[in-house]
């Protein structure tokens, strides 16, 4: 029954949509969101990083044709709320950038697309590792971060790589023949008349030589796992495998027990601020031998660990080579021995000096042997907690392939972290002296 049936005599009286008329209410970009907004204090921390490297790149210059580059600072302030929102594809973030109103205030009307936001987070990891130095350096010299006790945790994280992708040297030459051959044709094809635009044409051309390319890296790499698998398991070469689509990712045993292609993220936490000081990526599954690489890359930033300082990390570190080098640094280590319940079930003093030790071998296994190594010991855990944050922000899998690309990647938030934490930190300072 229509409007005219239910109505013979007279018309309703009604306000219906005019969707022609023009918003009476329209926003100014910085009315989108309120002055207590995360994104606001986003905006404040960038102004404060040195961004000047960043402006190297730029072509565009005033009295001079081009297009305007857009400013750096944008594409940071945006991939650090993305990061701590979680949110880690450079399209999904595209679209934020027009759906959603922090993202809108953050690019403040400049126009950006997914390919410059994808290249961004990746092109400038020397940047990224330069911010992270100069922001600890900062607030160890505001007092907020010390070196006193350090402990260092491995995180396995899932590559891009998908199982089916890892092939043995054998595969990886015949699918590499089939990739130049592919090149080939498409060569042929593109001279001869075609109805693919430039665009077409460059694309698929782009798509063959990335293929050729991760192909090549991928026969170095499988001779590189077949010479590790060789050295563990004489004749064990023969079965290595790597990934077609990322050469340099690994299987790894993951935290639930299964093996799945992955990267090794390992950072070293400074315990009373709980501020990440130093971040590796590694492609072993072992943390084995891990910890004089990263006090190295600790002290080359940051300057030598102080006399006396301790170091915690869980036993699957502990390397012979690593105790020694640590005490003569007169650095304290804090680590269990390994398989400490199966040796006391068989009646083994799991802290008693083995024949082959070292004095400094020796010395680490009596100190871990008392209750007082072992209470400190317990602090370890809080290393964990930053893990957790970044978890929780979205590093469960990386969406970029490339062992650089991926550390591009973790660099993000380990800067979103201390970011955060020391925005935190400076807020406990002023608290407690008020």
């Amino acid at each position: 029954m229509g409007l005219q049936d239910a109505t013979p005599d007279a018309a309703f009286r009604m306000n219906s949509p005019d969707r022609s008329r023009v918003d009476p209410n329209p926003k100014k970009i910085d009315d989108l969101i309120p002055p207590d907004h995360k994104a606001r204090l986003i905006w404040q921390l960038v102004e404060e990083l040195e961004v000047t490297p960043l402006y190297a790149g730029i072509k565009a210059v005033e009295g001079h044709p081009g297009r305007p580059a857009t400013d750096p600072r944008i594409l940071v302030a945006l991939w650090i709320y993305a990061t701590d929102e979680g949110l880690g594809s450079a399209r999904k973030l595209a679209r934020r950038c027009y759906d959603c109103d922090p993202y809108k205030w953050l690019r403040g009307g400049v126009d950006v697309n997914y390919h410059t936001l994808s290249d961004f987070r990746t092109d400038h990891l020397e940047w990224l590792k330069d911010q992270v130095v100069a922001h600890v350096a900062t607030m160890r010299a505001e007092g907020l971060v010390d070196l006193e006790a350090i402990a260092q945790d491995g995180m396995r994280v899932r590559a891009s790589a998908g199982n089916d992708s890892f092939k043995r040297e054998e595969t990886l030459q015949q699918l590499w023949k089939e990739a130049e051959q592919q090149w080939d044709r498409l060569q042929e094809e593109f001279e001869q008349e075609t109805d693919l635009s430039a665009r077409q044409q460059a694309a698929q051309k782009r798509s063959a030589r990335e293929r050729l390319e991760r192909l090549k890296r991928a026969q170095e790499e499988v001779k590189k796992v077949a010479e590790a698998r060789e050295k563990r398991k004489k004749g064990d070469g023969a079965s290595a495998r790597v990934s077609t689509t990322d050469p340099e990712a690994r299987r790894m045993k993951m935290g639930d027990g299964g093996t799945r292609p992955a990267y090794n993220v390992e950072f070293a936490t400074a315990l009373n601020s709980l501020v990440i000081v130093g971040a590796d990526l590694i492609n072993a599954g072992s943390d084995a031998g891990q910890m004089e690489p990263m006090v190295q890359q600790i002290e080359t930033e940051q300057g030598p660990l102080p006399e006396g300082s301790e170091y915690q990390v869980d036993g699957g570190f502990v390397t012979k080579e690593d105790l020694e080098s640590m005490a003569r640094r007169r650095v304290t280590v804090f680590a269990p021995p390994k398989e400490v319940a199966r040796q006391q079930q068989q009646g083994k003093d799991p802290y008693a000096a083995k024949r082959g030790d070292s004095l400094e071998v020796a010395e680490w296994r009596r100190r871990m042997g008392t209750a007082e190594a072992r209470a400190k010991y317990k602090q370890r855990g809080k290393c964990e907690w930053p893990n957790a944050q970044c978890r929780n922000r979205g590093l469960q899998q990386f969406v970029v392939r490339g062992l650089q690309r991926v550390k591009s990647a973790v660099l993000w938030y380990v800067l979103v972290h201390n970011l955060f934490r020391g925005v935190a930190l400076r807020a406990d300072l002023a608290k407690a002296a008020a």
